[in-house]
């Protein structure tokens, strides 16, 4: 992959790029529609294909916000058309790399020395990359250590980059601002915090102490002499990356493991300590010896008492099977809201209704297996017909709690892991511990 020299980093320069990305999605509307009117065929599919392509680009050089937003909304597949949740797929650890005298530089500015002056090799190439840094190895006294640079520019410019990045993605996935508000609210408290390694250390080293009771279930260590505000250096841990892996000849019965392991670790942290790694992307996880590693807490969530309680209550199959009981559970989180008149109510109540037993669905199996693909075909099948639902689009969708969004995120992107692994794991437990809590 070729490395970039240079990012973007004054606001006149990235406005600039992505009112050109803005202008891009425009130009392959007019073709996509000319098409149409001229020859009666609906391409469709190629616009979203090219227009996916191009925006990515875009925001690839650009890194920091708008590359975490494409990787957020990659991870949504019900919000986003698949053309898009595919190419800003590659967003999660795959971005183009800077060049390492960039790198240099901010180890340069952060701790007054050079990457070799700090140990004794470091490779120029990094070995991963992603929306707010890129990873190198490195090595010090026998010890080898994963050693990840944020990108120069990035935290300065979160704010002014969600700004110009919005009104884009509202007219490619026909969204409407109270819609895409709390996505873009969230986004930037999230990365604000991600943009603070020490945060990171301090959060990666505490969620790991918690969890380390876990089976099959590893942390590296982290290296607080070797990191600072923007440099985060850890043990660096050799396996397989969960998608590689997934894809491997190991057994069934070892994948279905780490599968399980991975699921026991999410409903450890959601149920048991209320802040979870919100970020489940394949990227962040690494299988080694039939363990799984956990690597990255730059994303995080926590879970207040309140919300945790009306968001699990709609979990119940007694509350959303019984829609007398829904429709208060669902005011209580605001999905429904005073002003609704009484068609836009039962619209919304069947709407959500079937969401939730979606959502539901694999924990009421007690056993799950996420090998049967349709499971994601009936999820593709209702993300589809919601966005293309023109009485929906009618309705005020600035509702809800915004700290469902990460949860939400969250509970999918491990259903997609799953998936990844054609796994069959154990739910039941699961149902037991927040059953407990509510």
């Amino acid at each position: 992959m070729k490395e970039q020299t240079s990012i973007p980093k004054h606001k006149l320069g990235r406005a600039a790029s992505l009112a050109g990305a803005g202008m891009k999605v425009g130009v392959n509307y007019i073709r996509y529609k000319g098409t149409k009117a001229l020859t009666g065929r609906d391409e469709k599919n190629k616009f979203h294909e090219r227009t996916a392509a191009d925006t990515y680009k875009t925001f690839s050089k650009l890194k920091g916000g708008p590359l975490k937003l494409a990787q957020v909304l990659s991870m949504d597949k019900n919000l986003i058309p698949v053309q898009y949740s595919n190419e800003f797929s590659q967003a999660q650890y795959s971005a183009p790399p800077l060049s390492y005298p960039l790198v240099v530089r901010t180890f340069e500015r952060e701790v007054g020395k050079s990457p070799t002056e700090i140990f004794d090799t470091f490779t120029h190439k990094a070995a991963a990359g992603a929306s707010i840094g890129q990873v190198h190895k490195a090595t010090k006294d026998g010890e080898t250590y994963a050693v990840k640079v944020q990108y120069p520019g990035v935290a300065d410019s979160l704010h002014s980059d969600l700004a110009i990045v919005k009104p884009i993605a509202m007219k490619l996935f026909k969204l409407d601002a109270k819609a895409i508000d709390p996505y873009m609210q969230e986004v930037e408290t999230r990365l604000i915090e991600e943009t603070d390694y020490e945060l990171e250390l301090r959060r990666s080293v505490d969620l790991a102490e918690k969890s380390d009771n876990l089976p099959l279930t590893r942390f590296p260590k982290y290296y607080p002499e070797y990191s600072s505000k923007k440099i985060l250096t850890m043990e660096w841990i050799d396996g397989e990356q969960l998608d590689k892996y997934a894809e491997s000849d190991a057994p069934q019965e070892e994948k279905n493991k780490i599968a399980q392991a991975l699921w026991d670790f999410y409903a450890h942290q959601i149920h048991t300590l209320r802040v979870f790694h919100a970020d489940p992307h394949p990227g962040n996880f690494i299988v080694k010896n039939g363990e799984l590693w956990v690597l990255d807490f730059g994303c995080v969530k926590e879970v207040g008492e309140e919300f945790y309680e009306t968001y699990f209550r709609l979990m119940e199959p007694e509350v959303y099977q019984n829609r007398e009981k829904l429709e208060p559970a669902l005011y209580d989180i605001r999905l429904l809201l005073d002003e609704d008149d009484e068609a836009t109510v039962k619209k919304l109540l069947g709407v959500f209704q079937e969401s939730i037993s979606l959502l539901n669905k694999p924990y009421l199996a007690g056993v799950f297996d996420f090998g049967d693909n349709a499971f994601f075909e009936e999820l593709a099948a209702f993300g589809e017909r919601t966005r293309n639902d023109k009485e929906l689009q009618a309705i005020n969708s600035g509702r809800g709690n915004a700290d469902a969004l990460y949860l939400n995120r969250t509970f999918f992107g491990v259903y997609n892991l799953m998936g990844m692994l054609k796994a069959e794991v154990n739910t039941s437990k699961e149902v037991e511990q927040r059953m407990q809590k509510v």
